[in-house]
This record gives C-alpha cells, structure tokens and sequence, in this order.
C-alpha cells in the first residue's frame, strides 16, 4: 500500500488520545483477555509508565485484575508487593522500591512508580481479605545471588534441615555469586565446574514441598513457600542464563524470555487456586520482551518472547499493547553502569513505523489493529521499529536501535506518542537536567 493511502487510512482509524476516553475504548478493546502485556518503546521515557499505570489502575478496578508483573527482578519486586499488600515494616514507596540497586535503577525509582505504588497500596487498604490484595510480581533472572539468599532465610524459618542443603549446594559459586557473569565465564570455558546441578536439585526440592501441599485437603500452596519456589527457579534459571552468555546471544535471550513465561504461568497458577477462579495479570516490559517475535526480525533470527510464548499458550486471553515515539527526550545511559542521562531521543527514520505514524499529524493517537483489515493492509509494508533500552546511542541508531517489523501481527494495538519526555528517576546525577511540561500531556487539554 502507497504510503499516502496508508496514511489516510491511519488518519480515519486512528483515535486521538482524550482523557478517559482512550482509556475506555482500550479497555473494550481488552475484553475478557486476562493477560494484558503492556510494552514500551524505551526504558526510560514518562508516558508510557503514565499510561501504563492508568491503564493498570482501571484494569484492577473496572475488570479485577489481581496482579501487576514487571520486566524486574523478583527479590526487588517481591518487597514492594509486600508493601502495597500490607505486609512489610517499609513506611514509604520509596523505602519499599530501596531493593533495586542494580542498573538501571531508573526503570523502578522513578516518581511514575512511586505514584503506581501508593495507589495499589490505597487501593489493597480497602480490600478486606489479604488474599485478595492486589501485588507487584518480577519476571527477570537477574538476583543470582539475592535470590539464593532469600532461599535459605525462608528455610532457615521453617526447615533447618532444608536451609543447610540449600546453603551446601548453592556454595557451589562461593565468591562469584556477586559477580555471575564472571561465573558464567569461567564455567564455560572449564575454569571451574558449572554449579547446574546444584541449583537444579534445589528446584527440584521446593517443587516436591510445593507439590506436598498441593495434595493435601486445602490443595494450594502457602505464599511464602511459593515465593521461596520462584527464588530457587530464579537461582536455577539464572545460572544458565549466564552460562549460555557466553555461547549465543540468541540463546541467552530465549533463555530469559522463557524464564519470564514460566514465572508468568506459575503467578498466574497460584493467583488463580488462591481465589479460585482463573488469575487477571497485567505484564510491564519493553517492546522487544511483549510484541510477538514471529512478527519481527528477531524471530527470523531464531529469537522468541513473552508476547509469542502467552499468544502460544494463551491464545483467547491475552491483548499485546505497544507504544511508539517519534522524537523528544528518553533517560538512559551510554554504556551498561553509566549514569543515567537526560538524552533526545533523534527523530524516527523515513522508514519507520514512527515516522509513519508522525507522518499522520496526529500527534498522539490509539490505533486499534487486530480485527481491522484496513489497518493491517497500511501496516502490511515492512518497516523499522525503533528499541531504546537501558542504553542510547543516536550516533549508532540504525544498527543499535532499529529492527524490522510487520506491526499488525506484532501488536494488538499501538499507543503513539509523537514527542515524549523522558521520566525523571527518585535519584538524579548531574547528567540529568529537568524539564517541565503540562500535567496534562500528553492528552493536551
């Protein structure tokens, strides 16, 4: 299709985004779906952790949504669910959001999350059985070490017996347990032995206990010890995860991405024999982690993702949102530990799905896409989908930040956001300088 007919097809589809309005056509779009995956073009940019909260909110509210999970890791989300679920000594969002300490803290401290955490925690205030309180669950594998830990605290507390196993086997890392790639480096390149067996008989313990519990009379299993269960799985994840680091990066990214689908359908399981009917769980991650991979170059590269494997397995009851920007600001850094910087964000290429959307005039806009075969036919033309991750580099951006991508079989439906701000994190270097902006951007009334 022409790309004048393509843009005037995109021009009478398309919805500007209106307060609430945009946000109760989305949610008859939703439907029943019960897994919501809500994306984002970069890591760092303010409306789409804006919207992204708006539209958790009303999912919890409007359609009882029992759970938000998140592109973080599970120790570091674990603790903020405790508090928005009434259940930890924290006083402050900004005290329950202290576990992320890793790079890059600007994806949870930020003043967005912030605002998010307190009202989940106003909104579980008013829920009167702890089971039924709204939490804020980690998909990653990162915690290594964090994970481990919190293991054998859980064991020590119910199982001494149990807790010296744990700590026996997971001393297989001894001191390279703070630092797992250079772990991952010297088990795979035979300067030391692979500690695999080791995290896989622990799992294998936890899900035996895991599975006790199950078939006794009350048939669930107690949140501590599924907890406990998801730390082992992060432990035993993991240290494949950087192991294969150093063999593939298609296989490191498949192995991280099929870790998040199973912490994905164990959460939704146990959410769901906790209150007895199927569990609604609303999904935070990048683009890349939510949009299908078949639909991309990543699949041809042999890459999968969470938005493939929930469309592969829950084909009738998931939605896959993704957001798009044309210019503005993004917080990232230059390199993996950088400071975080306030950057511009260069304006898309003429051969972007950005640059098409820009191209409409219509600034900020919902574009519905699945069922809509005009739609699909405009986005029928292979085209560039920008990534902007932790890191930024305008001087590289074609090769580090753009793929290609068939958009109609990648999404469900777009929110275009034609120039976004970057979003401001709870602790700023001097490398980040504030800008102001209405409160109501990007609605613009």
């Amino acid at each position: 299709m022409a790309t004048q007919t393509a843009i005037d097809v995109l021009r009478s589809e398309a919805h500007l985004m209106e307060p609430g309005e945009t946000y109760e056509r989305l949610l008859d779009e939703i439907g029943d779906a019960s897994i919501v995956l809500l994306g984002e073009a970069t890591h760092g940019t303010r409306e789409f952790y804006r919207i992204r909260a708006e539209i958790s909110r009303r999912l919890i509210a409007e359609k009882g949504f029992d759970a938000i999970a998140v592109e973080a890791d599970w120790p570091d989300a674990l603790r903020v669910s405790r508090f928005v679920q009434h259940a930890s000594s924290d006083q402050t969002a900004d005290e329950a959001l202290s576990g992320f300490q890793r790079f890059p803290q600007w994806m949870w401290r930020n003043h967005e999350v912030v605002e998010l955490v307190y009202w989940l925690r106003m909104h579980n205030a008013q829920v009167a059985k702890p089971e039924s309180r709204v939490g804020f669950f980690g998909l990653d594998l990162y915690s290594l070490r964090k994970s481990m830990d919190a293991v054998v605290r859980y064991l020590e507390k119910v199982d001494p017996g149990a807790a010296q196993r744990a700590r026996e086997r997971y001393s297989c890392f001894d001191h390279l347990a703070e630092e797992p790639q250079h772990y991952g480096y010297a088990a795979s390149y035979g300067m030391r032995k692979p500690c695999e067996e080791e995290v896989v008989q622990q799992l294998v313990e936890m899900t035996a206990e895991a599975a006790r519990h199950v078939s006794m009379e009350s048939g669930t299993v107690p949140d501590e010890l599924f907890y406990a269960q998801q730390n082992a799985r992060v432990a035993r994840n993991s240290e494949t995860y950087y192991r294969a680091m150093f063999a593939s990066r298609d296989e490191s990214w498949n192995i991280r991405d099929t870790h998040m689908m199973e912490t994905l359908a164990a959460l939704r399981e146990h959410l769901g024999q906790r209150k007895g009917s199927p569990a609604r769980i609303a999904v935070w991650a990048h683009n890349s982690h939510l949009g299908d991979a078949r639909a991309t170059e990543m699949g041809q590269h042999g890459q999968l993702n969470l938005g493939q494997l929930v469309r592969e397995r829950f084909p009738d009851q998931c939605f896959l949102l993704g957001f798009t920007t044309h210019t503005g600001t993004v917080t990232a850094a230059n390199d993996w530990d950088a400071p975080a910087e306030l950057k511009k964000v260069v304006p898309s290429r003429p051969d972007s799905v950005e640059r098409l959307f820009h191209d409409t005039g219509l600034g900020n806009f919902l574009l519905p896409i699945r069922g809509r075969d005009s739609i699909v036919a405009a986005l029928a033309e292979p085209r560039l989908e920008r990534a902007i991750g932790v890191i930024y580099r305008p001087d590289t951006e074609r090769v580090s930040h753009y793929f290609n991508t068939d958009l109609a079989r990648q999404f469900d439906a777009v929110i275009h956001i034609d120039r976004s701000r970057a979003v401001k994190p709870l602790e700023c270097s001097a490398l980040w300088v504030s800008e102001e902006a209405p409160e109501t951007y990007p609605f613009g009334v």
